[in-house]
C-alpha cells in the first residue's frame, strides 16, 4: 500500500512538473517519468501486459513523436512571450477539490473495507503474474478487448486508417524528381 501512494504521488507531481515546466523538452522528460512511474503501478497490480505496452508504445514512440514535433516546431522562431501567472489562483480550488475527492474516497472505503484493492474492471479473479485467465494477463486482455470493447477497438483502428492515408495523400503530392534533374536527361 506504501508503493502505491509513492506512486501515486510520483504520477501526479510528474503530471504537475509536466504542465508547469518552463521548456518543452523538460515537460517531455516529467512525462517519461509520469509513464514510467505508471506503468510501475501496472506491475503492482499484475498487469505485465499493460506495463510493457505503456514502455514500449507511450515511452518509446509516443514520447519519440514529442520530442521531433518540439524539434521541429521550435527552430528558427522567437521565444515566446511569458504571460501572466495564473498558478496562484489554481491552487486552492484544485487543492479543495482534491482534499473532498480524498475524504469522499476514504469514506467510501470506511464504508466497504473488504472491497477495497480486491475488484478488478473484467471480472477475472486475481492471480500470480503470467498464469492465464487472470485479471491483467494477455488472454483477460484480449478478450476485453475483441467482446466488450469491440467497437471501439474498431473505431479506432478506421480513425488511424484514415489517418496514414491523409498522410500518404499529402505526401504523395510531392515530386521526388527536382525538374532540373528531368531537363539534363
Amino acid at each position: 500500500m506504501i508503493l502505491f501512494w509513492f506512486l501515486a504521488l510520483a504520477v501526479v507531481a510528474s503530471a504537475v512538473f509536466v504542465v508547469t515546466a518552463k521548456r518543452p523538452v523538460y515537460s517531455v522528460v516529467g512525462l517519461l517519468a509520469n509513464f514510467a512511474a505508471l506503468a510501475i503501478m501496472y506491475l503492482t497490480l499484475s498487469a505485465e501486459f499493460l506495463a510493457v505496452i505503456q514502455i514500449i508504445v507511450y515511452s518509446g514512440a509516443i514520447l519519440m513523436l514529442f520530442l521531433f514535433v518540439i524539434a521541429l516546431l521550435s527552430s528558427g522562431v522567437r521565444p515566446f512571450s511569458v504571460g501572466p501567472d495564473r498558478l496562484p489562483r489554481v491552487l486552492v480550488p484544485l487543492s479543495l477539490f482534491g482534499i473532498v475527492a480524498l475524504g469522499g474516497l476514504l469514506f467510501v472505503i470506511a464504508l466497504n473495507p473488504s472491497a477495497a484493492g480486491t475488484s478488478n474492471a473484467s471480472g477475472a479473479p486475481l492471480g500470480p503474474p503470467g498464469q492465464a485467465n487472470v485479471f491483467g494477463s494477455v488472454a483477460d486482455f484480449g478478450k476485453v478487448l475483441f467482446t466488450t470493447y469491440l467497437l471501439p477497438f474498431e473505431a479506432t483502428a478506421f480513425i488511424l486508417m484514415i489517418a496514414v492515408i491523409g498522410v500518404i495523400a499529402l505526401a504523395g503530392d510531392v515530386d521526388p524528381i527536382p525538374p532540373k534533374a528531368r531537363r539534363r536527361k
